[in-house]
């Protein structure tokens, strides 16, 4: 499972989630806004009974804002520190053994803490993120003081 990765689609950009972090895939629920969190966080979802916090990753990436839809998903996953979840508006599956076509993005993208490297597939590349590094420590003294944790 080492070099195993979820490909999510977002605005028809290939993404990925090194699999190990990856704990579900769900189809949407309402998302409930959370007071005080930051403008990554559209809020939160109820998990199994736990409160999930949905990271707003097309603000991550820059792309353009829309309303969730019924046909988006839902990824569960976690870092070291929290689950989270991520709106995706499609996940295609699992891709591996694709070490031979990795790009570093210390050659292509650098400075981006949140991106590992890039997967040149035949129909387009696949970006491959450290979901470890999507919420600034900031944002995580944020959250953690809007889901009144600490």
């Amino acid at each position: 499972m080492d070099n195993q990765y979820l490909v999510f689609i977002l605005d028809n950009q290939g993404y990925a989630l090194h699999l190990s972090t990856v704990d579900s895939v769900a189809r949407m629920v309402n998302i409930i806004p959370l007071p005080g969190a930051p403008s990554v966080v559209l809020g939160v979802v109820n998990m199994r009974g736990r409160v999930i916090p949905v990271v707003n990753v097309r603000q991550l990436f820059k792309l353009p804002k829309r309303e969730a839809l019924l046909t988006d998903q839902l990824i569960f996953a976690h870092t070291e520190r929290r689950p989270v979840a991520l709106m995706a508006d499609a996940v295609t599956g699992v891709i591996e053994g694709l070490e031979h076509r990795l790009i570093s993005t210390d050659i292509i993208l650098p400075g981006i803490k949140y991106l590992n490297g890039v997967i040149k597939l035949e129909d387009g590349l696949v970006f491959i993120h450290n979901l470890g590094e999507f919420l600034s420590l900031d944002e995580e003294k944020t959250l953690n003081l809007a889901l009144g944790t600490t």
